[in-house]
């Protein structure tokens, strides 16, 4: 740690800023900035108290350095890690406590940033958290920076104060950047780009300032410059964060895929003042995603065209045996049912993706009932809510409201002129209601569609696959069935 100037950052209060915001942020009475060597815990900047220490087997901070988010601790007496902790049951009684570590550039834990109140309290809130990892992130680029000046402060001519201050964070802003492993730029506020890193030079060979101002763009791959300037111009006009992929031309002629992104700089008054941005090569991740979809549209392809090669094998077989063929037009358009289910889940390309989101209930009902209707809602109506679907729930989905379109259309509301079929769906977050109700239709004889196979399949599908149950009501307007099941049944996300 002593390439850190510790005693120089305490002595200089180069960190009391920081600590004194982050005691007003948490509102706490006591916020440390500690550094934990091997036998002790040092205090580089403190508010509301006056130790410079403490031995490390008393740190909070030895426990929170090690962790990847903030640690919290609602009540030290009631934590078994802390409760005999000297500073605990005695001065300065501490009882709440709340730390973000500190990791040098390296991946060494360092300390935390830490607020510490003498009360119980509850847990901090998203805002306060993630000001305390800023804080962090805050401190240890500080003492970066004192650990770069420190190596370069010899090598420096002394200036006037002013200028040498000025230089020094040039200076060190360009050593970081030209240590990255990332492509680093940066522009003025309306977009001018006046700087890169040695590695932008180092992956595209252009020289020196041929990619000043908008010689940028001219990197690019042809078919990605427009789509690329027409989001960076959208970043420009509302201060939005620039991220996007493309292209870029390697020193070797070849262009590989990039992610490029990039934050503006505000000052006090909201104004941008600067754009800072870098350049990751993602090439490889991106032909193993691309191989990775090619193959799995390969394979529902393959599926699909099991679907109708099973089709195929019932027609022969109905022709075999003409007295099983109203048996075989059953069993084909189940089939069919499942086919397009299996379609609509299925990873697409950009070209054969549906128009409905392929998680949307409604979207696969509207795919289910095209047959039945010229265009969507002129003889079945989708009301309510939308519910996420998987791969999971459409085959049960499919067959279950293929049947009752079926039957509606040999018994039921849509076996008549007037007739109209209303599904309403509702989701309270735990479980979906999805309410079939027919209008309109002739008179039903209820023993020919509940005690058939298809009544079967609804049951099946309703009760075994997805967990729910079904009520049936026969109405003098029509059948109303409602299916209640668990939303967690219809998508692994939930």
């Amino acid at each position: 740690m002593a390439l850190y100037d510790l005693a120089g950052a305490r002595d200089d209060g180069a960190l009391d800023d920081l600590t004194a915001f982050a005691a007003e942020l948490c509102q706490t009475p006591i916020a440390l900035v500690s550094l934990v060597e091997q036998q002790t815990q040092l205090f580089l900047s403190r508010v509301g108290l006056d130790a410079d220490g403490t031995p490390r087997s008393q740190s909070f901070c030895a426990h929170a350095m090690h962790g990847h988010a903030v640690m919290e601790v609602a009540d030290a007496t009631q934590d078994p890690r802390f409760r005999d902790n000297p500073l605990v049951t005695g001065d300065p009684s501490i009882r709440f406590y709340a730390g973000a570590p500190l990791v040098s550039r390296e991946g060494v834990p360092l300390g935390a940033v830490c607020v510490i109140d003498t009360v119980p309290r509850g847990a901090l809130t998203d805002f306060q958290r993630r000001g305390l990892e800023i804080l962090a992130a805050g401190t240890i680029s500080r003492l970066e920076a004192r650990r770069v000046a420190r190596e370069q402060r010899e090598q420096r001519v002394a200036v006037a104060k002013t200028r040498a201050a000025l230089a020094d964070s040039e200076e060190r802003f360009r050593t970081l950047a030209d240590t990255m492993p990332q492509m680093v730029w940066s522009t003025q506020p309306d977009g001018y780009h006046d700087y890169y890193n040695a590695r932008w030079y180092e992956f595209t060979g252009a020289p020196p300032g041929t990619t000043d101002g908008e010689g940028w763009n001219d990197m690019f791959h042809p078919e990605d410059q427009d789509r690329a300037w027409k989001v960076w111009q959208q970043s420009l006009e509302t201060g939005e964060a620039y991220q996007i992929e493309y292209r870029l031309r390697h020193f070797d002629g070849t262009y590989r895929w990039v992610l490029g992104r990039a934050l503006p700089i505000r000052d006090s008054g909201g104004r941008i003042t600067r754009w800072f941005g870098t350049c990751t090569d993602i090439h490889e991740q991106k032909l193993a995603l691309e191989e990775r979809e090619v193959i799995s549209q390969e394979l529902s392809h393959r599926i699909k065209n099991i679907f109708a090669v099973i089709g195929g094998l019932i027609q022969v077989a109905a022709r075999a045996h003409p007295n099983l063929a109203p048996l075989a037009a059953d069993l084909r358009a189940r089939i069919a049912a499942l086919g397009k289910a299996h379609d609509f889940v299925r990873p697409h390309s950009p070209h054969s993706r549906p128009v409905a989101h392929q998680d949307s209930l409604r979207g696969l009902l509207e795919q289910l009932f095209a047959p039945y209707q010229t265009q969507p809602g002129e003889r079945l109506t989708i009301t309510g809510a939308d519910i996420r679907v998987d791969d999971r729930a459409a085959t049960p989905l499919a067959l279950l409201f293929h049947e009752l379109a079926t039957n509606a259309s040999k018994y039921g509301a849509l076996a008549a002129m007037d007739g109209h079929v209303q599904i309403s769906i509702a989701n309270d977050g735990a479980t979906a209601t999805i309410v079939w109700r027919e209008e309109g239709g002739p008179a039903i004889d209820q023993a020919i569609v509940t005690s058939g196979f298809g009544t079967q399949l609804i049951e099946l599908s309703a009760v075994r696959q997805l967990g729910g149950k079904v009520t049936r009501d026969w109405r003098p307007a029509g059948l109303e069935l409602v299916m209640e099941a668990p939303v967690a049944s219809f998508s692994r996300a939930g």
